[in-house]
């Protein structure tokens, strides 16, 4: 029987082949994961500013504003300042950047449906309940 480290490497591998996939699909072969998983977060937390984002991602504001500057000369971001506080900006998305998110969350979804279709009714719910259990401990 496979060990855990094992089956957590193969997963991570599969999930890696299927968002390459949809990238390939949407012909988006140049943006990386680190460039999807960004979006993806600003997504997430509506419209951040720089300094929320690198807190979500626990990375330093440095290095999140290399990145974010990346994605705003591909135009997958642009920044607006903030009503509140002239001296910061918040991170809005594209329809660039919506269209890739998009395309990640139809790469999760394949994964998922990949799952869902090799496992009953049973060991579906017993995989979904063990899996919020697991990330309920973050």
């Amino acid at each position: 029987m496979k060990n855990l480290v094992d089956i957590v490497s193969e997963l991570s591998d599969l999930i890696g082949q299927t968002e390459e996939a949809a990238k390939e699909q949407f012909n988006l072969e140049n943006l990386t994961h680190s460039q999807m998983h960004y979006l993806e977060i600003i997504n997430i937390l509506k419209n951040p500013t720089i300094t929320e984002l690198a807190a979500s991602l626990k990375l330093s504001k440095p290095t999140v504003k290399v990145a974010v500057d990346r994605l705003i000369e591909r135009d997958y971001v642009y920044k607006v300042k903030s009503d509140e506080d002239k001296r910061s900006a918040h991170l809005h998305l594209t329809e660039k950047g919506n269209l890739i998110n998009q395309m990640h969350d139809y790469a999760h979804k394949c994964f998922a449906e990949s799952i869902r279709r090799k496992l009953s009714k049973a060991e579906l719910e017993s995989l979904v309940s063990i899996l919020i259990k697991v990330l309920s401990e973050k």
